[in-house]
């Protein structure tokens, strides 16, 4: 049985505007990562052009509204011209592997025919997270048939000697009068290296008649439990949280009007909530995601008060 969320807005926390010289706007698709003492949070930030470069905030493990430092560099940038990230990078999904930190982003390019491409690309860090080297030139998930546009991983757990991913596929764009837009929904994969994966996905969760996209799947266990947290987005309504739940990775039951973060009319998140990340620090459950303008103004913090 789903459960009605209660969540506890804190606000934004962190804006990136008035302390990265290096960027314009923005702190994209927040992605943690929890170190002993800390949590680090990386972001995509724009420059003027609105091209995103990936740096990092750190903040208390107690209080994660309170922000200890920031990176004064990107620690990821674009590729070269003509490379798949030659338009952007943003991080999705960070993790340990023995003694490095692995980041799977999302690298944007744009053609002239469709509005941009999207697929995953693998970082390595061997300074704690300071810098990262990219693995390859190349995207860790290249197009294939059934996923020609996107194909980006955002969530991965490593269960029985496989990882397993969670990502965002699809191979169109739909028009109307006023806009473009793409097409995805929420995929899931396997792989014994977390760096070669299978050509294709099974659909786990798919747009209903009235979505056009769904995205950002991050999933964590709580308690016995395995969350899935995710927006998803139609013509009227851009992105909105929802969750879905599961006891073996496999079956997802989805909860679409339960999520329980409440919006001020005039607040931050009052037309959009997105990209959602979820950390379990000592059974206080904290939530990073961004508001309205795909996270112009920063990273929004929520704690879970009630599930």
């Amino acid at each position: 049985m789903l459960l009605k969320m209660i969540w506890d807005k804190k606000g934004i926390i962190f804006n990136p505007i008035d302390k990265l010289n290096w960027a314009h706007n923005s702190a994209l698709q927040p992605t943690p990562i929890v170190f002993e003492d800390k949590i680090r949070v990386y972001f995509g930030s724009r420059d003027v052009d609105g091209v995103s470069r990936v740096g990092f905030f750190d903040c208390s493990k107690s209080n994660p509204s309170e922000i200890i430092s920031w990176s004064k560099n990107p620690v990821l940038d674009i590729g070269e011209d003509g490379s798949f990230d030659d338009n952007g990078v943003v991080p999705t999904t960070v993790f340990n592997v023995g003694k490095e930190i692995w980041m799977y982003y999302a690298g944007y390019q744009l053609v002239n025919k469709v509005r941009f491409l999207v697929f995953s690309g693998l970082a390595i860090s061997n300074d704690n997270g300071e810098t990262f080297v990219k693995y390859s030139k190349v995207p860790i998930l290249e197009r294939t048939t059934n996923e020609t546009l996107f194909r980006v991983i955002h969530s991965i757990i490593k269960k029985n000697d496989k990882y397993i991913v969670w990502y965002g596929g699809g191979s169109s764009f739909i028009k109307d009068s006023f806009k473009t837009y793409p097409v995805y929904d929420i995929r899931t994969m396997q792989s014994a290296d977390g760096i070669n994966f299978p050509k294709s996905g099974d659909i786990v969760i798919q747009n209903e008649t009235d979505e056009y996209r769904l995205g950002r799947p991050y999933v964590v266990k709580l308690n016995d439990l395995y969350y899935m947290f995710f927006g998803a987005s139609t013509k009227e309504s851009p992105y909105r949280l929802q969750y879905a739940t599961s006891i073996d990775l496999i079956n997802w039951q989805r909860n679409k009007n339960d999520f329980g973060l409440f919006y001020d009319t005039d607040g931050y998140d009052s037309e959009m909530s997105a990209y959602p990340s979820v950390v379990d620090i000592d059974g206080n459950i904290w939530m990073f995601y961004n508001g309205n303008n795909y996270g112009y103004f920063g990273v929004g913090l929520a704690k879970l008060i009630s599930f």
